[in-house]
């Protein structure tokens, strides 16, 4: 009885369910139809083959799916009302929908493939600001130009709408009785959940984002891979927010006091390594601000061997922002994300980049989700050639805790890694007779170009604390001391190892954390960062004690590669003798850290006022912090 019960209402739900799912692909066909239509009209001067087609139409469908769903959401509550309801009102609603989303869709297809020549990245939210003046906007373009995309638009819009009328006209809902109602009613109800899990892009921390669909070194090929209409709304929920309150001072004023901060030259900076050309590995470490130093016994022993900057500081609070302050040397922003903003993040310089440059092969590690806060998009965009993510570890690895992949086992992988491209690098090197050694420029694989990058963010010293081993009774704590102890597990066998020999580990965090009464209303003990540097390419212990950020982590090593990082606008090297002002600065929700040898300040821009004075030229301090802001914010805004 039962299920005879069931066969009838499904039968009753075949008409509607078909009708929502030729509404859904519809939508994604055209969605990727849209991607190649993009390619072919913008195939002059990106090169690309007919499997690139295919490959941007696979990586860019999971968000295809999910953007196709936020559109069928009407078409869903109009079909439930249809179970109780069948007038032809609900049929001239669905037709003015279909109307005004094929327009839309239209708009923004013909709008991301005119205007991506110009701009060079996907359609945003930016554009709205020209709609304000649309003269100034068609201003560098033709009327033929402006009708050829007008026809376009109304061509694309009709061939869309359509498809849709034609799926409508299919959608001919009967009644049933009310007991079949109620039943298909629910499972109506039912499907929300998997609708809401299919819009958000899955159940695990990372929501539907950007950075997913990146793939490739070619940034053309990841763009064309971008749905241009979540790229729209996306942006909009990911804005620079009104950057023209940070417009404090005339621009004279303000680039005069900026000059006193930033300087990107390094002149007669101190020697600390062995060699020009090492093999690298950065490793910022999960919220291992110096408030945990008792808990991490090894960390302090390599600060004794290596190169320890004493007065280091986050820029920021998150891992998303603090990741592009020490990888590509930029500023923080008191109320955005860039990592979250591709159009603006693909513009930075990095290490990654630089060193790419220069022969190094580069690669990126990170044990959690890679597409949280759009992270894999930046990335890629920034030299790293090869990333490895959860994603190529075994489903129990990638469950062994709960941002994913345990720091133990990510920390095997990259020694494992590390060597195997050593390894790789020695056989490919050309063979010399006599004893090599190091000549003050490169090492003996220096030679050859063979050096590498690696970089790697460990996730376990992070909330909820779900570490494998328990050394101490505060679970906090506890977290840290097993970073600690997964430190010692890597770099001890690393002495031992002739990789050793010319290897430069430096190690620091994206960020520090509130623990205990360590808060922001203790601005300094909160974000004071370690940054070592150790390896057998460190020369000799040493401390530096400057104040400094996170983000002059490029140009100081940089300086020391003999490297030019004139593109590092706002990254210092702190061992140059053009480095006269020693400052740091830390930020978050619309305040501002800003800390130098007269004490330090925290302003809140939003109730203008001090939250801290702790200076004794705190209106000049001040002053200045508005400088810093005004001249960054306005940097990333021009960035194109």
């Amino acid at each position: 009885m039962v299920f005879s019960s069931l066969i009838r209402i499904f039968a009753g739900m075949k008409r509607r369910m078909g009708f929502l799912l030729e509404t859904y692909v519809l939508t994604v066909l055209v969605f990727i139809a849209a991607k190649v239509a993009f390619m072919l009209y913008n195939q002059a001067g990106h090169d690309f083959t007919v499997g690139d087609v295919f490959d941007v139409a696979y990586h860019g469908l999971s968000l295809d799916l999910s953007t196709a769903l936020y559109f069928l959401i009407v078409p869903f509550l109009v079909s439930a009302v249809s179970i109780w309801w069948q007038g032809k009102a609900l049929g001239i609603f669905l037709k003015v929908y279909f109307l005004l989303i094929s327009i839309a869709f239209a708009l923004a297809f013909v709008a991301d493939a005119a205007l991506y020549p110009f701009w060079g990245f996907k359609l945003d939210a930016s554009c709205l600001q020209y709609l304000e003046s649309p003269t100034e906007a068609t201003a560098s373009v033709s009327t033929l130009y402006v009708a050829v995309a007008l026809g376009t638009i109304a061509v694309v819009a009709t061939l869309i709408f359509w498809g849709y009328r034609l799926i409508l006209r299919r959608f001919k809902p009967t009644a049933g009785t009310p007991r079949r109602n109620i039943m298909e009613t629910a499972a109506y109800l039912l499907l929300i959940p998997l609708i809401v899990i299919g819009i958000r892009g899955g159940i695990s921390e990372s929501t539907t984002n950007i950075g997913q669909v990146y793939y490739s070194q070619n940034q053309f090929l990841n763009h064309a891979a971008v749905n241009p209409v979540f790229s729209f709304f996306y942006s909009m929920s990911h804005t620079m927010g009104d950057t023209a309150q940070y417009q404090f001072m005339d621009e004279q004023e303000c680039s005069k006091l900026a000059a006193q901060v930033y300087t990107t030259e390094s002149i007669g900076s101190d020697t600390l390594l062995t060699t020009t050309r090492p093999n690298i590995i950065i490793i910022l470490m999960e919220g291992a601000g110096e408030e945990f130093a008792e808990a991490m016994p090894y960390l302090q022993q390599l600060k004794q061997e290596g190169i320890y900057f004493t007065a280091c500081y986050g820029n920021s609070w998150r891992t998303d922002r603090g990741t592009v302050c020490a990888l590509s040397g930029y500023p923080s922003f008191p109320s955005l994300s860039v990592m979250k903003m591709p159009q603006k993040s693909h513009t930075l310089p990095s290490i990654a980049h630089t060193l790419e440059q220069e022969g190094y092969q580069t690669s990126y590690l990170y044990g959690g989700d890679i597409n949280f806060t759009n992270m894999r998009s930046y990335l890629v965009a920034t030299g790293w050639e090869q990333l490895i993510s959860m994603d190529d570890f075994s489903a129990s690895e990638r469950t062994s805790a709960r941002w994913g992949v345990r720091d133990d086992i990510t920390f095997k992988r990259l020694i494992d890694n590390a060597q195997c491209t050593m390894h790789n690098a020695q056989l490919a090197a050309p063979k010399k007779s006599g004893k090599s050694g190091k000549s003050g420029d490169s090492g003996s694989l220096g030679d050859s170009g063979s050096r590498f990058l690696w970089g790697f963010s460990t996730l376990s010293s992070h909330e909820p604390w779900d570490v494998p081993t328990k050394t101490l009774d505060d679970e906090v704590l506890n977290a840290f001391a097993y970073l600690d102890t997964c430190l010692k597990n890597f770099i001890e066998p690393l002495k031992k190892q002739p990789i050793w020999e010319d290897l430069l580990i430096v190690l620091t965090a994206d960020h520090g954390i509130n623990y205990r009464d360590i808060d922001l209303s203790k601005p300094m003990e909160r974000n004071h960062i370690p940054m070592v540097w150790v390896g057998g390419a460190v020369k000799e212990p040493r401390r530096v004690d400057l104040l400094c950020n996170q983000s002059d982590l490029a140009a100081t090593l940089l300086g020391q590669l003999r490297l030019n990082h004139e593109a590092f606008t706002f990254s210092r090297d702190v061992l140059s003798t053009t480095y006269r002002y020693p400052t740091a600065v830390h930020n978050y929700n619309n305040v501002q850290l800003l800390i130098d040898s007269t004490g330090h300040i925290l302003y809140d821009f939003d109730a203008r006022q001090f939250t801290i004075n702790q200076s004794t030229d705190a209106e000049r301090l001040l002053r200045l912090n508005k400088a810093i802001l005004q001249t960054t914010t306005k940097d990333l805004r021009m960035r194109k």
